[in-house]
């Protein structure tokens, strides 16, 4: 198994360094006030009791390597990927619904707590996680060595027979993921990665239509195999 796994891991040392330089420049690039990383950690770690912010560091792990498959790695992931997943959680006003919700349509614990940040608050916790390294020994790996060929074929070929893209183009070959834009799926956690296709598939999780089409053209064995690949990608 580990010489299986060894043929798929490739450097990323490279990619992680450019990200943070463009995760440092991010902000004023976009027009957006300077994020504070000193702010966002003390609210990963302590969280706002008084507006239902809970500590971060308690679902997502120190520094964002969570240990907890429910819960997603978001040390290192781009800024405005996370800021927009924040914002995502909430509803827009009190007539509406959040567009990223969980199964069924039923608010996530997200939604309130994303609901008693503010604005500066998103954008400092989103870049102080982005600023973090990924803690490779704590994270996830592939497990599953009968679908790593199916898992490797889909994303690095995708589906052309379905229409479903290769997940290589927009999360990097290495699963790095693109700043600003794409998640970085190496070392998440594979039940994570299926949870969030299926909900993208039902259309739950509403805020990523490229991802729904993808998502809806694949069969559950596509998804299990290809989110277990992903894990298991350095």
């Amino acid at each position: 198994m580990k010489r299986t796994l060894s043929r798929i891991v490739v450097a990323s040392s490279l990619t992680m360094a450019c990200s943070v330089v463009f995760t440092a420049n991010v902000a004023n690039a976009a027009g957006l006030p300077k994020p504070d990383a000193a702010k966002g950690e003390q609210l990963y770690l302590n969280g706002e009791m008084s507006r239902g912010v809970l500590a971060c560091v308690a679902c997502h792990g120190d520094a964002g390597n969570s240990t907890i498959p429910a819960n997603p790695s978001l040390a290192h992931q781009p800024y405005e990927y996370l800021v927009k997943q924040l914002h995502d959680f909430r509803a827009k006003d009190e007539k509406s619904t959040p567009i990223r919700r969980g199964p069924d349509g039923a608010n996530t614990l997200m939604t309130a707590i994303a609901a008693g940040m503010t604005e500066d608050e998103m954008r400092d916790v989103a870049f102080y996680l982005s600023t973090q390294s990924v803690d490779w020994d704590k994270a996830a790996t592939a497990s599953k060595e009968d679908t790593m060929e199916r898992g490797q074929k889909i994303w690095r070929g995708g589906l052309p027979e379905r229409g479903v893209a290769a997940c290589a183009a927009c999360h990097s070959p290495d699963g790095a993921g693109m700043p600003g834009q794409f998640p970085r799926l190496a070392g998440q956690h594979a039940s994570y990665i299926a949870d969030q296709l299926k909900l993208f598939r039902s259309g739950d999780r509403a805020n990523g239509p490229m991802m729904h089409d993808i998502a809806d053209r694949m069969s559950d064995s596509d998804i299990s195999a290809v989110a277990d690949f992903a894990a298991g990608l350095r």
